[in-house]
C-alpha cells in the first residue's frame, strides 16, 4: 500500500516530461525572410535560415534543395557536409548558404529543411535574380502611316524590363508593338516601336524599368517639326471644286475656283510672311567656312578659295613598305580645321561630300568639330574622347563613334548639314538630300574653342564647303529654345559647292 502513491508519483511524472517534450517540439519552427532575397546578376548573395528555439544543428540534417528534395544545393548530415561546398555558417539554430556568381538559372524557389530524429520542418524562400541592360536606346526610322516612327531598343535585361513610352509633359503614349527575345544566357532583348502622328509631340521619351527592383533607364529624343507628313491644302480645295462642278456649269465655277485658289495663295503668302517675322532673332545663319592651309595635312591639297580640300595624288593607300616612308605615314588621319572656331552661339555648314567614280574599301572621310587644342599627328581615333565629334564613312559604312554598329540610313548622305550649339553642348548632322536627321551628340559641356573638322583618304576623295543658298526664303533653320527644327519650302535651294 505504500508503494501506490510512488507508482503514481512517478506516472505523473512521466507524462509531464513527456508534455514538456511535446510542447518544446512544438515550439520549434524554422524561419526565412518571408520577403523575396533580390540579387543583382553576376553577385554573390546568401540564403538564411534559422530554428527557433535556437538548437544544436550539429546533431540534426539539414538540407537545401530546390523543386525536388533530391536535388539538393547542400546538405549537412551526422556532423559533416555531405555535398556543395557553399555553407557560410552554422551556429545555435541558424545556417546560412552563400551562392557565388549569380546566374539566371539560380532564380526560383528555394527550401530550408531541418529534421531532429522523426521530427522536421520545411520553410520556401524564394530568391529573384535581376539584371540591369543596356539601353534603351531611341532612333528615328522614318516617315511611315502619316507619321514618324519611333524604335526603342535594349538587351541584357532580367527578368523582361517594363517598356513605357511618354511625351515631353510626361504623359504616357502606348506602344505600337514589342519583341522579346531571350538568348542562351536567358538574358531578354526587347524591341518597341511608335507612330508619333502628332506634330506637338517634338520630344518623346522611352523608359526600360526593372518591373522588381523598380531601377530603369531612359533616352530622349527630339523630331524636328518639319519631319511630319503635312496635308496639301490643294487636296481639300481640289475635292470641294469637283463637288460643286457637279451642280453648276463648268465654265462659271472654273473662275470662281481660281478666284478662291488666289485668295488662299495670298493668304499663305501673308500667313508665311507673320510667321517668318515671328521668328526673327531666333534664325541661325549659315555661316561662312574656310579651311586653314597652316592645320593641314602635308598630303592634302587645298583649293584658292578655301572651300574644297583633296587628296594628293601617289599617296599610299595601304602599308606596302615599298611605298610607305613607315607604318605612321600609312596609318594617319589626313585632317584639315576650319579657319573659324568657335566659343559660343550657334552655327550652321554643309559640306559636300564626293566619293569618286569607284569607291574602293579604303576610301574614308569624317567632318564635324573638335577642339583647337586636339592633337592630330600620325594615327589617332577619332571620337568623343579624344575631343573630337563626328560623323564617319569607312567600309561602306556610316558610323556614329560612340555606337559600334553601323547608322541604319536609307541612303548614304552625300550632302551634311553641320548644327553646333556651343552652350546646350548639341553636335547634329543632317542628310540635306532630303532633310533627314543622321544622329546627334547631346548633353555636351565645351570648354575650349571648336573648330570645323574634315578628314579624308582614297583616291578621289574630296570634301567641298557649300558657300550658301540662292534663294534665302526657302530655307529657315529655325532654333526655338533647346530645340532644333528644319523647315523646307517646296522650292528647292540651289546650293553653291564649287571649289574651284
Amino acid at each position: 500500500p505504500c508503494g501506490a502513491p510512488v507508482r503514481i508519483f512517478s506516472i505523473l511524472y512521466y507524462y509531464i516530461l513527456l508534455f514538456l517534450n511535446r510542447m518544446i517540439k512544438l515550439l520549434q519552427h524554422s524561419y526565412i525572410p518571408s520577403k523575396p532575397i533580390v540579387a543583382m546578376l553576376g553577385t554573390d548573395t546568401v540564403l538564411p535560415c534559422r530554428v527557433s528555439p535556437p538548437l544544436n544543428l550539429e546533431s540534426m540534417e539539414l538540407r537545401w534543395f530546390r523543386s525536388q528534395f533530391s536535388e539538393a544545393v547542400y546538405v549537412y548530415r551526422n556532423g559533416m557536409e555531405q555535398a556543395g561546398e557553399q555553407l557560410i555558417t552554422i551556429t545555435e539554430g541558424r545556417v546560412a548558404v552563400r551562392i557565388y556568381s549569380l546566374r539566371i538559372s539560380d532564380n526560383g524557389m528555394y527550401k530550408c529543411f531541418f529534421k531532429k530524429d522523426s521530427d522536421f520542418e520545411v520553410a520556401t524562400l524564394e530568391l529573384k535574380v535581376i539584371g540591369l541592360g543596356s539601353g534603351p536606346h531611341v532612333f528615328m526610322v522614318g516617315p511611315e502611316d502619316k507619321g514618324i516612327r519611333l524604335t526603342c531598343r535594349g538587351k541584357g535585361w532580367f527578368p523582361q524590363p517594363e517598356v513605357q513610352w511618354t511625351d515631353a509633359r510626361g504623359e504616357k503614349i502606348p506602344s505600337l508593338s514589342e519583341d522579346e527575345t531571350q538568348d542562351d544566357d536567358g538574358l531578354f532583348q526587347i524591341e518597341a516601336s511608335l507612330i508619333v502622328r502628332d506634330s506637338s509631340k517634338t520630344e518623346v521619351s522611352c523608359s526600360m524599368k526593372n518591373p522588381f527592383f523598380g531601377q530603369g533607364q531612359v533616352e530622349t529624343i527630339s523630331i524636328p517639326e518639319s519631319f511630319f507628313p503635312r496635308t496639301s491644302p490643294w487636296k481639300i480645295a481640289f475635292a470641294g471644286t469637283f463637288l460643286i462642278l457637279g451642280v453648276f456649269v463648268v465654265a462659271v465655277m472654273f473662275l470662281a475656283w481660281k478666284q478662291q485658289q488666289e485668295k488662299r495663295r495670298v493668304w499663305e503668302v501673308q500667313k508665311e510672311k507673320k510667321e517668318e517675322s515671328k521668328a526673327k532673332g531666333k534664325t541661325v545663319t549659315q555661316t561662312a567656312i574656310t579651311l586653314d592651309p597652316d592645320s593641314a595635312h602635308p598630303n592634302l591639297i587645298l583649293s584658292e578659295n578655301r572651300k574644297q580640300v583633296s587628296l594628293m595624288e601617289n599617296v599610299p593607300q595601304n602599308c606596302d613598305a615599298s611605298v610607305c616612308q613607315g607604318q605612321e605615314e600609312c596609318e594617319a588621319v589626313f585632317s584639315v580645321l576650319g579657319r573659324n572656331c568657335f566659343n559660343t552661339g550657334r552655327h550652321y555648314w554643309e559640306v559636300q561630300v564626293n566619293m569618286g567614280t569607284v569607291a574602293g574599301p579604303v576610301n574614308k572621310w569624317a567632318v564635324g568639330v573638335c577642339s583647337n587644342t586636339v592633337r592630330r599627328e600620325g594615327l589617332f581615333v577619332e571620337g568623343p574622347e579624344k575631343n573630337i565629334w563626328v560623323v564617319a564613312y569607312e567600309k561602306g559604312e556610316v558610323k556614329f563613334p560612340t555606337s559600334p554598329e553601323s547608322l541604319s540610313l536609307k541612303q548614304h548622305p552625300q550632302r551634311i548639314g553641320v548644327f553646333l550649339d556651343w552652350e546646350d553642348g548639341d553636335v547634329s548632322f543632317y542628310n540635306m538630300a532630303d532633310g533627314s536627321h543622321i544622329c546627334s551628340f547631346t548633353g555636351l559641356t565645351f570648354y575650349e574653342t571648336l573648330c570645323p573638322y574634315f578628314s579624308l583618304r582614297g583616291t578621289g576623295t574630296s570634301v567641298t564647303i557649300c558657300s550658301g543658298l540662292d534663294y534665302t526664303e526657302n530655307f529657315v533653320i529655325q532654333v526655338p529654345p533647346k530645340k532644333l527644327s528644319l523647315y523646307y519650302f517646296h522650292k528647292k535651294c540651289q546650293h553653291m559647292c564649287s571649289g574651284f
